[in-house]
């Protein structure tokens, strides 16, 4: 089973980005999961939500606590809350940021990674440049296809889709397209981790 945590803010896109998530895995024909967790149902407050992605059928209902990728929509909360807890020592780390991980000053916390896994994506950024709001979910799953090769890009396309039919869906679309090649990019995968 492949767990996922995702830690955003308010208004970011958190729990729909674990609904596109599943039904990208369910377009693969694998069972998935996606549970969102909300401490307080507020515009910009902290929000978590999980998704499991597995060949067979899950019967877990607690929030993720050892995952096998963090998903970080917003890096403010790095100084808010322990959003590396429970990360696995082959884990994998995603953080839509342009900045650097000394920048980020993260370092000791994900010291233990294999190198390749942690991968920086100015997903906001992106968003604003294709979808004209500052929304990193969909963003994010292009660049988690190219990461981890859970899922395939063809399906988190057809999963964005779904979610967000019409010009909105398209402009998504291309925003994770866009990551989806930055993600695959050595160099910015191993400049993140170096």
């Amino acid at each position: 089973m492949f767990q996922i945590r995702i830690h955003g803010r308010g208004g970011q896109g958190v729990v729909s980005a674990a609904e596109m998530l599943s039904v990208a895995a369910f377009l693969e024909g694998k069972h998935a999961q996606a549970v969102p967790s909300f401490g307080s149902e507020r515009m910009g407050a902290p929000v978590v939500a999980f998704c499991r992605i597995d060949n067979q059928t899950i019967r877990l209902r607690e929030p993720v606590l050892e995952p096998d990728i963090l998903i970080i929509q917003d890096p403010t909360l790095f100084n808010a809350i322990d959003v590396f807890n429970g990360l696995t020592d082959t884990g994998y780390l995603l953080i839509n940021t342009s900045k650097s991980i000394e920048a980020l000053g993260i370092e000791n916390a994900i010291e233990h990674l294999p190198k390749g896994h942690v991968c920086t994506v100015p997903a906001t950024e992106i968003a604003l440049t294709h979808v004209k709001r500052p929304v990193p979910n969909a963003v994010l799953l292009g660049a988690l296809s190219a990461v981890t090769d859970v899922i395939k890009i063809d399906s988190v396309i057809k999963a964005i889709e779904t979610k967000f039919p019409g010009k909105v869906g398209q402009a998504n679309i291309t925003a994770a397209k866009v990551a989806y090649e930055m993600a695959q990019t050595p160099t910015l995968k191993e400049a993140a981790h170096a």
